[in-house]
């Protein structure tokens, strides 16, 4: 299965929690690989909500990305196929809230991920990573793992604040952990063009951050909230609604803006 070129890695952060970043990782993992890319997702978010995102039962969860980084098992070992052509997924479970704690005396903790997904490294073409909603050891290992890093921010007041921590530190990681990390781009989410906060956050951020903001944001939408609870990712569970449609939409958006660099 190996590739002669190395997985493009990129992690999904934002450190505030309910933004859209989970939903981001499945729909768009699974937007490239049915594009016929092969996609690694990695759920580091103790919440598992990938995982449950996949329709993946705790039954199946024996090993995880918990058990990667306390070098319980390797990669191989942890990966395990979707019901999605061309996606496998190392799931997570609640026990990686302890990892957090354990990783604290390691030495070089800030790498052990980077050092595990070297094995699979040119198995894929893109990894993703969905990171907790905190900037913890799990999201630095993350970000000292990636090439770039796609930021979900939802278009309410707080959310420009919150970015302004999130690139700040960043910005130190890229100093001192990961010299090669950069922004791919934000991503705005919950987007409602009848809520004029929504429109003024919107022409804000671009106006801030300019084309770092991807031109596709998407939109609210229940059939992408309902999906979850069915097991499968908005963009299978109805491929014509407005979200699944904009998820499709991003993704070639970020396909295009790496083929360019």
């Amino acid at each position: 299965m190996s590739h002669r070129k190395k997985a493009k890695v990129f992690s999904i952060v934002n450190q505030k929690g309910g933004v859209g970043k989970t939903t981001t990782a499945v729909n768009l993992a699974t937007a490239f690989a049915a594009i016929k890319r092969k996609v690694l997702l990695v759920d580091l978010d103790p919440q598992g909500n990938s995982s449950t995102g996949f329709g993946i039962p705790q039954s199946q969860r024996q090993k995880t990305s918990y058990e990667i980084l306390i070098n319980e098992c390797d990669c191989k070992g942890a990966i395990i196929p979707t019901n999605i052509p061309n996606l496998h997924i190392i799931t997570s479970t609640v026990d990686l809230s302890a990892g957090e704690v354990e990783l604290v005396n390691i030495k070089q903790r800030e790498f052990i991920l980077k050092n595990a997904l070297a094995q699979v490294i040119h198995d894929y073409d893109y990894i993703l990573i969905d990171c907790p909603p905190s900037l913890g050891l799990l999201t630095i290992n993350a970000l000292t793992t990636s090439d770039s890093v796609l930021i979900p921010m939802q278009c309410e007041f707080f959310a420009l604040e919150g970015l302004s921590h999130l690139l700040t530190s960043l910005d130190l990681v890229k100093e001192n952990l990961n010299h090669h990390l950069k922004i791919s781009g934000i991503v705005l989410t919950m987007h409602d063009r009848r809520n004029k906060l929504t429109e003024q956050v919107e022409i804000d951020v671009r106006n801030f951050l300019k084309d770092k903001v991807f031109k596709n944001s998407i939109p609210r939408n229940v059939k992408m909230s309902e999906a979850p609870s069915h097991g499968i990712p908005g963009i299978i569970y109805d491929a014509k609604c407005s979200g699944s449609i904009a998820y499709m939409k991003l993704a070639k958006e970020i396909l295009e803006r790496e083929e360019k660099k």
